[in-house]
């Protein structure tokens, strides 16, 4: 992927030291979130059959440049299922990108989106960005959901939007990259604390929306908040 250019920050860190960035993937069930990591983290592809749906949370560490600077995401990918909600909603915490995931051949996958921004709101704050994809751009001829009906909803909620594909490798390079552009034109999401900003950092973590008491990790000592 060639270096995704990033604007200059007034944070004066090193632009050698390492940026820790954590993301979380969201959206439905059977979407393609693991899909869209494992193409973007180790460039593969498993067809839907032979997939598995997701226990839980995955992780994975994936080290990338943009513009010069090292970046080291945290990618935690969720389960969509129902079920599971209780256990990932704990995962938003220190989250400084969110990626929510729908399927251009699904309407109900769509039209949940509303719901997933509901559950961010509560949990992050506004500063953070987010950026929706349409995955399985594959299955155009099965299309559901128009590109630009997509397009206004996403622009509605100040997201950046992107369509991709797993299975091709369209788009996906794209979905990170301009995500951790948005992260690093965001610098009190990530950059180190100085003494202007300590106090705030203690009175919470970098995109995080406190509900309750408790000490707080300023969370870039590993890239996870978690």
């Amino acid at each position: 992927m060639p270096p995704v250019e990033a604007s200059p920050t007034s944070s004066g860190s090193s632009p050698s030291a390492p940026v820790n960035v954590k993301l979380l993937l969201i959206g439905n069930a059977s979407v393609g979130k693991s899909s869209l990591l494992l193409r973007f983290s180790d460039e593969a592809w498993i067809p839907e059959d032979e997939a598995t749906a997701t226990i839980g949370v995955d992780f994975r560490v994936h080290k990338m440049e943009v513009n010069g600077r090292k970046i080291k995401l945290s990618i935690w990918d969720t389960a969509g299922q129902e079920r599971f909600r209780t256990i990932t909603s704990s995962y938003y915490r220190g989250a400084q990108g969110i990626i929510l995931v729908y399927d251009v051949a699904n309407r109900e996958t769509f039209d949940a989106l509303p719901k997933w921004f509901t559950e961010i709101d509560t949990y992050v704050l506004t500063t953070v960005p987010k950026i929706i994809v349409g995955n399985k751009l594959d299955k155009e001829l099965s299309r559901q959901v128009p590109t630009d009906e997509a397009a206004v909803f996403a622009a509605r909620k100040d997201a950046l939007f992107l369509e991709a594909s797993a299975k091709t490798a369209v788009g996906v390079q794209e979905v990170f990259g301009d995500l951790v552009k948005k992260i690093l034109d965001t610098p009190e999401l990530w950059a180190p604390v100085t003494p202007e900003t300590e106090r705030r950092g203690r009175d919470g973590m970098p995109g995080t929306i406190e509900l309750g008491g408790g000490e707080q990790n300023d969370g870039y000592g590993d890239g996870c908040s978690c």
